[in-house]
């Protein structure tokens, strides 16, 4: 996925949803709303959607790592590129 800085939300969503994630240490649950996670990471907006919907099994963690997501049109994967390949005909 490209451009997961440009995805659009309604109503007061850019303030009122809050993305909570434990650092590991005792009283570290650290939040942060949909407003300030788009500004620092918009990619983890869309990866962490996805990662809900995605059932907790071996199937659904295969699945999660083929997922790119991209905050801008830029990345690093092409379309595959076919090159012809000549064959010597033997006489």
């Amino acid at each position: 996925m490209v451009n997961a800085e440009k995805i659009g939300v309604t109503g007061n969503k850019e303030k009122d949803k809050l993305y909570q994630h434990h650092t590991g240490y005792i009283g570290n649950l650290k939040t942060v709303s949909l407003g300030k996670l788009r500004k620092t990471f918009p990619d983890r907006i869309l990866t962490t959607a996805v990662k809900g919907m995605l059932p907790n099994n071996p199937l659904g963690r295969a699945m999660f790592k083929k997922l790119k997501v991209y905050a801008g049109a830029e990345h690093d994967h092409q379309a595959q590129q076919p090159k012809v390949l000549e064959l010597l005909a033997s006489k």
